[in-house]
């Protein structure tokens, strides 16, 4: 195995280690904090090894099946077991229909490259979606942090309002989200609606030549 698909294996491995610290039965629970902020630097390294794997993988021209089946399957599970976790962790932030916008949107997308990829072309990540992906990281990392803080005050003078923030970042993601998905569905429909009539037009061509030789 390369790296590119060792450090996205490392990914995989990340999740399971990461809803058991979100879970009750996680030894370092309580007002400390311990919980909430290894949560948060366990989910920001799992997010950095997203990029970190691709960009190894066409640096290195490493660029596998395995590593297009794991990539995205990662990234989709990571996702959405974050999101799952944190309408039982903190659900004051994180409402159930936010959820349901943010993984359906993944599994939406998933279903749209399988079709282009059957049909022969693919769909770049555009602009909003790598906006999504940043997002996603802040708004999960807020929700955990507002679990345990509403507000954070340095110096005794300026005061971080940890849990406003994290209901904006949560509330925005789902927006992001479905942009972005609107805008992925847009770019999915006009190629194939290209590849539709390229297809029809090679039909054609190929009928008239038959016409022709017979």
């Amino acid at each position: 195995m390369n790296l590119p698909n060792s450090i996205t294996m490392t990914r995989i491995i990340m999740i399971p280690l990461f809803l058991w610290i979100l879970s009750p039965h996680f030894p370092w629970a309580g007002p400390s904090g311990t919980q909430e902020i290894l949560a948060s630097i366990l989910f920001v390294l799992a997010s950095i090894t997203d990029g970190l794997d691709g960009y190894l993988a066409r640096k290195r021209g490493q660029i596998t099946t395995m590593g297009m089946l794991l990539d995205p399957l990662a990234d989709k599970i990571m996702v959405t077991a974050a999101f799952v976790a944190l309408v039982a962790y903190n659900p004051q932030v994180v409402k159930v229909w936010i959820v349901v916008v943010i993984v359906g949107r993944e599994f939406l997308i998933s279903g749209l490259r399988s079709i282009a990829a059957s049909e022969g072309f693919t769909i770049t990540a555009s602009e909003l979606g790598k906006l999504k992906t940043v997002v996603q990281i802040v708004s999960v990392v807020s929700a955990i942090l507002a679990h345990r803080w509403d507000h954070w005050e340095i110096g005794g003078v300026i005061g971080i309002p940890v849990y406003w923030y994290a209901v904006a970042a949560i509330y925005f993601a789902a927006l992001v989200a479905t942009i972005s998905a609107v805008d992925y569905f847009i770019g999915f429909w006009k190629q194939i609606d290209h590849a539709s009539k390229d297809r029809r037009k090679a039909a054609v061509l190929s009928r008239g030549k038959s016409v022709r030789i017979s």
